[in-house]
């Protein structure tokens, strides 16, 4: 299995060319043997009254964020977020663009995210077998 822990950003893309936002997120991720992963994580800063304002508003609007690691310019990953009433936020990825698309225009509910555990506000890449 392999495991990171550290930060990373979501980053919301109102199209190719266009980022809305970006959070900085401390985020655990753990991949195991046939490649499946899952992630957990937290806001690494507290957001402000228009900062959570912008947050809930996108939330609302599509939960799909791209996932950004150290060191890349541009999220390659994108995940679906949930957040729990603690803050907690739980990553899945997220099916296709034209998936997404269908499923909001024929009202078929998105996958419910794997339930994951153990967010770590280490800053360390870790690998373990």
């Amino acid at each position: 299995m392999e495991r990171f822990a550290g930060r990373g950003r979501l980053e919301w893309w109102a199209n190719q060319s266009i980022c809305l936002e970006m959070y900085d997120i401390d985020i655990t991720v753990t991949v195991d043997a046939v490649g499946k992963w899952c992630a957990t994580g937290r806001h690494a800063d507290a957001l402000d009254t228009t900062q959570r304002e912008g947050w809930d508003f996108l939330m609302e609007m599509d939960p799909h964020f791209s996932l950004a690691f150290p060191g890349e310019d541009r999220g390659a990953i994108m995940v679906r977020v949930v957040e729990a009433a603690d803050g907690t936020l739980t990553l899945t990825e997220a099916p296709a663009a034209s998936d997404r698309s269908r499923s909001r225009r024929e009202g078929v509910s998105p996958e419910q995210p794997t339930v994951c555990t153990g967010a770590s506000r280490s800053a360390t890449p870790v690998r373990s077998t």
